[in-house]
């Protein structure tokens, strides 16, 4: 397995255009729409939000990714249409209709994905014309337009591509995703689009997907806060040439699961490291759980602390509140057993305060990337959890998001 330049054209065989048509901004200053083409029917998989909330383009991808293939996919920022009503579902059905159009394919093998403003009507006299556009302009690039079609709030586009061998031969996996905050997962936590070039069945592509995504974007919170658009979509084509994957089982498919966690765990960080006014990456290690599960939410738990959030953001090595927020996690957990490690320094032994060196500390936590490694000792259970800080910035940038 290995790294590399490219994001989700970096796979043989993908075509995407984007285009900028002024859905939430003038057009012409930013990229808000995006399609990608397989080129033919490919298998296809999909992990959606599972707030009660779901916006139009969620139901309607539901429904259309149950067959298990797909050729195409268009995404737009700056509207989510959600809570649109029945105009939201018939603008959705709109926006796969002109992709299905203009590719000449079944209106079903059409894929779709929203984010931005909740609540607003969906701007189809500009959309109309920017997926015809959009279209016009599918090649096989290699540049970021695609990553950046997604953004809302985020800072920088976000993309990812590796390589692995699959029975001898070399396969890509490529993607790009978009999330700054309203990033809490129970299922896949923001906007994400995945291509590859293995060949690989829909059952067993769906059971890499939830694999890959149970250790990545749901193992990444911003804000505590669980979108109504959440979707990770992955098309995969087959072009590599290798013999077909067609059980979730095997050498073969053990290396595309693992490629495939790896660039989702690059861009579940990259998503975490971009929070709205974030100023560190924060990875949280649990250990000694009695299950992996409660780790999880141990992990979550301190995570999602706005107390925890701002005492790293202010260099402030108050380890209690992070001790605070293991005990009140709805998990197992012994007081009297803890051990606390802060940017690689034993805070507490056995739940009791180490004598504490506040000036070190401080100091410690200048850095970019903070580390925070929790062992229960009950048992194996572990996970790991990616948050940010919580800065005067990210009230600035969601008391201002409509305006």
């Amino acid at each position: 397995m290995k790294p590399v330049e490219g994001d989700l054209l970096a796979p043989k065989g993908f075509t995407a255009g984007t285009i900028s048509c002024g859905i939430n901004s003038p057009e012409g200053s930013r990229k808000d729409l995006m399609v990608i083409n397989a080129g033919t029917s490919v298998s296809a998989a999909a992990l959606f939000t599972t707030n009660k909330v779901q916006a139009a383009p969620v139901l309607l991808s539901k429904q259309h990714v149950q067959t298990g293939m797909a050729q195409a996919i268009v995404v737009n920022s700056g509207n989510a249409n959600a809570c649109n009503g029945e105009a939201g579902m018939r603008d959705a059905r709109e926006m796969s209709r002109l992709v299905a159009d203009g590719l000449g394919i079944a209106f079903e093998q059409i894929l779709i994905a929203s984010t931005g403003v909740i609540g607003r009507p969906m701007p189809m006299d500009v959309i109309r014309g920017g997926i015809q556009k959009a279209i016009a302009r599918l090649d096989p690039g290699t540049d970021q337009d695609s990553a950046e079609a997604i953004m809302t709030t985020d800072t920088v586009p976000k993309f990812s591509a590796v390589r692995c061998d699959i029975s001898g031969k070399t396969a890509t996996i490529g993607g790009i995703a978009k999330g700054s905050g309203m990033i809490c997962p129970n299922m896949a936590t923001m906007i994400a689009v995945l291509t590859t070039d293995v060949a690989i069945a829909p059952g067993a592509l769906k059971a890499a997907l939830n694999a890959a995504v149970g250790k990545s974007f749901n193992c990444i919170t911003i804000d505590g806060d669980m979108s109504t658009n959440d979707t990770v979509f992955m098309l995969a084509n087959g072009a590599s040439g290798h013999p077909m994957i067609t059980m979730p089982s095997g050498t073969d498919y053990k290396s595309f699961v693992k490629a495939l966690e790896f660039i989702c765990t690059d861009l579940a960080k990259k998503i975490a490291r971009d929070g709205e006014g974030a100023t560190k990456l924060v990875e949280i290690q649990v250990n000694g759980a009695r299950s992996d599960e409660d780790a999880r939410t141990i992990g979550m738990s301190v995570a999602n602390s706005a107390l925890v959030k701002t005492a790293i953001y202010g260099h402030d090595p108050n380890w209690g509140r992070i001790i605070c927020a293991v005990g009140y996690a709805d998990a197992d957990s012994d007081p009297d057993t803890i051990d606390l490690f802060l940017c690689g320094h034993q805070l507490t032994k056995d739940g009791q305060g180490l004598p504490l060196d506040e000036p070190m500390m401080r100091k410690a936590l200048e850095v970019n990337e903070i580390s925070v490694v929790i062992d229960l000792k009950m048992d194996e259970g572990k996970a790991r959890i990616w948050t940010c800080d919580m800065s005067h910035e990210y009230v600035t940038i969601n008391a201002e998001y409509t305006t």
